[in-house]
């Protein structure tokens, strides 16, 4: 591996454990929104509070952002879906540009 890959190996690692951390925060915001929705859960508990201001914090600035370019369908809000098939891609890439970088570099 030449030094171009001994360089971008370590950073692309640490990029897809970020993209592969944030997925999972997705999912469990997702999870937990629908548990709620449907009243399988509900947040009387100041640390469940916390814990869902923690997620909200976490998700919704990316959330707005998607939501300016796609509106909600029928009032159904399809942001954390995109978000999902975004992350997904990104983290796809950044493996496959690994092996890339392994195999060639």
């Amino acid at each position: 591996m030449g030094i171009i890959g001994v360089i971008l190996m370590p950073f692309l690692d640490i990029l897809g454990f970020v993209v592969d951390i944030y997925f999972k925060v997705v999912v469990v915001d997702i999870v937990l929104y629908w548990m709620l929705h449907y009243k399988l859960l509900t947040v009387h508990n100041k640390y469940a509070e916390k814990f869902m201001q923690i997620l909200h914090n976490i998700t919704e600035p990316v959330y707005s952002q998607i939501r300016k370019r796609i509106p909600p369908i029928s009032g159904y809000d399809v942001a954390p879906y995109v978000l999902l098939l975004v992350i997904a891609f990104i983290g796809s890439f950044i493996t496959h540009l690994s092996h890339w970088l392994q195999q060639y570099m």
